[in-house]
């Protein structure tokens, strides 16, 4: 049985860059970053230092030769904030394509693009 989801594997072109988008620009803390010897590298992060769940940048060239049938297409992400519209102030402050906040059935939300143009979606909760 599966109980929680632990990491997500986010496939990105620029590693560095990515790191740098989602600490300086989205808030989220390194958890680890390990280096295999052999080429491979990944980046542990999350949104706190507790979170359960966290993201794992990967070298999408990397991988692609390593398992070339692997599907490495970025995942629908829905994050959640209990104050949509600072984050929403804030990340387009910070020079973050982001979209209109929009009401839906579930709640007020609005997406915004990483530095590789992935869109992900963030829902006041």
């Amino acid at each position: 049985m599966i109980n929680k989801v632990g990491q997500i594997m986010l496939y990105v072109n620029n590693q560095d860059e990515a790191v740098d988008f989602w600490t300086e620009k989205v808030g989220f803390h390194v958890i680890a970053e390990e280096v295999n010897g052999e080429g491979m590298r990944w980046i542990e992060l999350s949104p706190t230092k507790e979170a359960e769940t966290s993201i794992i940048l990967h070298n999408k060239e990397f991988i692609s030769k390593m398992e070339p049938e692997l599907n490495l297409g970025t995942p629908s992400l829905l994050f959640f904030s209990d104050n949509l519209d600072e984050l929403h102030s804030e990340l387009s402050n910070k020079g973050v394509t982001v979209g209109e906040i929009i009401d839906m059935p579930n709640g007020r939300v609005f997406n915004f693009a990483d530095s590789e143009e992935n869109y992900f979606a963030v829902l006041e909760k």
